[in-house]
């Protein structure tokens, strides 16, 4: 039972769209985990903890929308292609 309807994106937002979510969450566990090892657990990481993370998204989402391409080039040229194609 879905209680929230919405409309799916084209497939062409998926190039952004993937980037952009992996950017939000890989930079939200790292930056929390060194502002932690940091810091240790208190106000003062709470405190930091987003200054951190947003710092990290804005350099981590323009990253991944140009490695992404590179890795994907990278990892056709190490795997092999599934049979049948």
């Amino acid at each position: 039972m879905t209680f929230f309807r919405f409309r799916k994106l084209p497939a062409r937002y998926a190039t952004v769209l993937l980037p952009f979510l992996l950017s939000i969450m890989m930079t939200c566990i790292i930056s929390g985990i060194s502002t932690l090892l940091a810091l240790g657990p208190g106000l003062d990481f709470l405190r930091a903890w987003p200054v951190s993370w947003a710092m990290s998204w804005l350099i981590g989402f323009p990253t991944l929308l140009v490695v992404l391409p590179l890795v994907r080039r990278l990892v056709g040229k190490l795997v092999a292609a599934p049979e049948g194609r």
